[in-house]
């Protein structure tokens, strides 16, 4: 590939754009991780993050992927051979099921068709039957990130309540935190699990637990095998702003430049924003005349978009041409979705033209694609972000 002109779009769902300020807020000398400096460093992240969790309790940082922190919350809190209940909404959920096997634990996964979000009711079926409470632990994607299907969260814990049941419930935010409300405290959650790559506008490499009281007392009494996972040492160190290994340093510069830049701008306009996009994203697919993978309306996803390619059409076709011709990377299609669907992401560091520039890209490429559509689907979006035009908080 020869020389291009301009930016590359990177419109995955993650790892999304990062930031030129917080680019240059890593691009520092490391410095001590002993020292009196980091010290500050590390409580300013600490304290920071647990306000975009929403929690009073502890947020433990990794220096890992979102993967790390799926096994973290798992060895933390079960034993060998616990019952884990396992909703399939989409392949990072089956991701999560395969990791709970290869861990000794009797993952109970429920199926589904990859177009919805977890099914409160089914679950609640699931444990109300389970009188023995043989299942320790509910384990749910809030934004499934290979299909653009959001799960409300307190609909699961009314569901748990209501057949009160005792498990813990472990709740996946990879691709939703700081880009759609989320409240662990609020919502009953008992840890929560995420990753740096994608709202909070990091590169990967920092990964989250978040952890309520009575996980902490799971934790007591857990017996899977740990170490570089394990809570207490962390939670420890964690007191007086350190860690007990060696921290990712310069991420975490990044990481409290990033919480600055989401605090100046405000979560509920951060939401908001992401509301927006994801809408006007939508409304351009609509006109296109294709279909959104997810089906219902109301578990629409705010930071992702998965379209579906007419019978016939490849859409990692589709998505290479649009490659090829326009520089933007698009989002592949995952599992049993492989070739049927494409992925617009549209979140983190996101404004109006960037997104219609996304739009626009992959307008063409459907048309120099021979994939049948209407054309105009960009100019919903204008239409849509002009009627909605949030001022300074794009």
């Amino acid at each position: 590939m020869g020389f291009r002109s301009g930016r590359h779009f990177l419109q995955i769902p993650g790892p999304t754009n990062v930031p030129d300020r917080i680019l240059r807020s890593m691009d520092i000398p490391t410095i001590d991780h002993r020292g009196p400096e980091f010290r500050n460093l590390g409580q300013e992240c600490l304290n920071g993050i647990k306000k975009i969790f929403k929690t009073e309790n502890p947020v433990i940082i990794y220096p890992a992927s979102g993967t790390g922190a799926w096994e973290a919350a798992l060895v933390n809190t079960l034993n060998p051979g616990d019952k884990v209940l396992m909703f399939e909404t989409g392949h990072f959920a089956t991701l999560w099921n395969d990791l709970a096997k290869s861990l000794d634990l009797n993952p109970q996964l429920l199926e589904s068709d990859w177009r919805s979000g977890a099914d409160a009711a089914i679950i609640e079926e699931r444990l109300r039957a389970d009188s023995a409470h043989e299942i320790k632990s509910v384990c749910v994607v809030h934004n499934e990130t290979s299909t653009g299907a959001t799960t409300n969260i307190t609909n699961i814990r009314t569901a748990m309540d209501a057949a009160k049941h005792p498990a813990l419930l472990i709740v996946d935010t990879i691709s939703s935190l700081a880009s759609i409300e989320y409240c662990h405290d609020e919502w009953g959650v008992d840890v929560t699990v995420s990753g740096s790559q994608k709202g909070l506008m990091l590169p990967p490499g920092l990964s989250f637990n978040a952890i309520s009281k009575k996980a902490l007392g799971a934790h007591s009494k857990a017996k899977l095998r740990r170490s570089y996972w394990d809570w207490s040492s962390m939670i420890e160190s964690n007191k007086s702003g350190y860690f007990p290994y060696t921290p990712a340093t310069n991420l975490l510069y990044g990481l409290r430049e990033a919480l600055k830049m989401l605090f100046e701008e405000g979560l509920e306009n951060v939401f908001a924003r992401h509301d927006r996009h994801a809408e006007a994203t939508r409304r351009a697919i609509q006109a296109w005349g294709l279909d959104i993978l997810c089906k219902n309306p109301k578990e629409f996803s705010s930071t992702l978009t998965a379209v579906m390619m007419p019978e016939g059409h490849d859409a990692d076709h589709v998505r290479g041409v649009i490659l090829d011709k326009f520089d933007m990377s698009l989002g592949t299609g995952l599992g049993k979705v492989k070739g049927k669907a494409f992925r617009i992401g549209h979140l983190g560091n996101l404004n109006d033209l960037t997104l219609l520039g996304t739009l626009a890209g992959v307008e063409m490429g459907l048309g120099l694609s021979n994939v049948p559509h209407q054309i105009g689907g960009v100019q919903q979006a204008i239409t849509f972000l002009l009627g909605t035009n949030q001022g300074d908080s794009n």
